[in-house]
């Protein structure tokens, strides 16, 4: 009997995220209950704050580091979203092409050392995170998805990046869907990771380099003293030299970011583990990431034990941009995400879900992240990564350091770091903006990709917002 109710399949499913449901997960580290000082405060307990603590001790052991964090390390975008670690800085090819097309080889080899160094790092402090170098295979539904596949392909060669293309057979010998028609694996710009145990990894390799970290302690506000950056926590004080900010879409200790950031909330669904004779149906012998080719995406892994994640698809905006625990919860977005799964495994007729749940993601108008500074040089900033941070935080958090360093550098002098996004515009135009560019994106998904007025319009500007 093939599996028709995506009910049934999600009615044993938790409420939480799969990643962070496990026993593996640490005790909480000590809150801040005294005044202290550092050389270096990073605010955020999630990739960005991570990387920039662990590489400012390896770069300067010397340095007495702080990190504070105002739950819990990796409990929110780090801990929720899909695992994929991406050699991209600039959200694809195509994207940084259009923006940056003088710097895209050298974004490319940067984004390519970033991936290395990332896996680099994981075995260096023998961090258990299940990385998987597989690479993502991009796989086209519908045909008008092949063309745009066939630019990317073009372009990624001429770069003298390795795309392998794959007709509808080799695609589903890869992992087998009736649904494929096409697509193409890109072997080396994507490692799979368990991102909880990924971020509970840095917290200790932080820890065992000499970092101080202060969980369930969120930084209300900072001061500007002149002698000293001050950062105002529930219990105590930290005064610290310098400042790394990498608190992503949260309310913004910076105002400025405000104008650049809006929430968007993803979704994702975690099968049962799967049975040999299951697997075995599906293919999936490489373990590779995948994504489909829509505007409305899907993407896809097993995990170590042999589930299926499944995400996207939706990404949904509450108008006014607010951030709601309540909002981590979407009947209508996982029965939807049902239904598609079960379209493209018809196989697994009868699997069922554990976990349901979602996330907030930083979004910006240029879809990866920007960088800036504040208070002379003394603070300085990441956010923005649409998505794709699970890598390119690591990118970011050097960033950082180098601007909090006064050093020029091959990222500093990018454009890409140089530049900001277009700000979005305020509520309530934002909010209207946002709704009828998501009701267009799901149109043109319908009628073969075509961008109506609307598309167009924000494609000559600069604008963008994808699923």
């Amino acid at each position: 009997m093939r599996f028709v109710d995506p009910l049934k399949a999600l009615a044993d499913a938790e409420r939480k995220p799969y990643w962070l449901d496990s026993p593996a997960k640490p005790e909480p580290l000590p809150r801040l209950l005294k005044d202290t000082t550092a050389d270096l405060a990073v605010v955020g307990g999630g990739f960005s704050g991570l990387w920039a603590a662990l590489m400012a001790k390896e770069r300067d052991p010397s340095l007495d580091v702080v990190l504070l964090e105002g739950r819990r390390i990796g409990w929110a975008a780090s801990g929720r979203n899909g695992g994929f670690a991406m050699a991209t800085l600039t959200h694809g090819i195509a994207n940084g092409l259009e923006r940056w097309p003088e710097e895209i080889s050298t974004l490319e080899r940067l984004g390519a050392e970033n991936l290395d160094e990332i896996g680099e790092t994981v075995a260096r402090y023998d961090i258990d995170c299940g990385y998987e170098r597989t690479g993502e295979l991009n796989v086209a539904t519908e045909p008008w998805q092949l063309d745009e596949m066939n630019e990317s392909v073009r372009i990624a060669h001429e770069l003298g990046i390795r795309f392998d293309v794959l007709d509808a057979d080799q695609t589903r010998a890869e992992v087998n869907s009736p649904t494929y028609i096409g697509g193409f694996w890109e072997r080396d710009g994507c490692a799979m990771v368990d991102p909880a145990r990924l971020a509970w990894g840095l917290r200790q390799a932080c820890l065992s380099v000499g970092v101080r970290i202060y969980e369930r302690t969120p930084v209300r506000n900072i001061k500007d003293t002149h002698a000293a950056m001050e950062l105002l926590t529930p219990h105590g004080t930290v005064r610290a030299a310098r400042v790394a900010l990498g608190t992503g879409v949260f309310q913004p200790l910076l105002r400025r970011l405000k104008h650049f950031l809006v929430p968007v909330y993803d979704y994702a669904l975690m099968t049962e583990p799967l049975s040999a004779e299951q697997l075995a149906s599906v293919g999936w012998h490489n373990r590779q990431g995948v994504g489909d080719s829509a505007n409305q995406f899907h993407y896809y892994r097993l995990t170590a034990d042999n589930r299926i994640l499944w995400g996207g698809y939706d990404a949904v905006y509450y108008n006014g941009g607010k951030i709601k625990p309540e909002y981590e919860q979407r009947d209508e977005t996982f029965v939807k995400l049902a239904g598609h799964f079960a379209t493209t495994f018809p196989q697994l007729s009868g699997l069922r879900f554990t976990h349901r749940w979602g996330g907030v993601i930083d979004t910006c108008s240029r879809f990866s992240a920007f960088y800036g500074q504040s208070h002379g040089g003394r603070l300085a900033y990441a956010a923005g990564y649409t998505g794709m941070g699970v890598g390119a935080t690591r990118f970011g958090a050097n960033v950082m350091l180098d601007l909090l360093a006064g050093e020029r550098t091959e990222r500093t002098e990018l454009r890409m770091v140089k530049e900001k996004p277009l700000p979005f515009p305020p509520e309530p135009v934002r909010s209207a903006g946002i709704q009828m560019t998501r009701w267009s994106i799901a149109q043109a998904d319908l009628h073969q990709g075509r961008r109506n007025l609307w598309l167009r319009t924000l494609d000559r500007m600069g604008l963008g917002f994808d699923s």
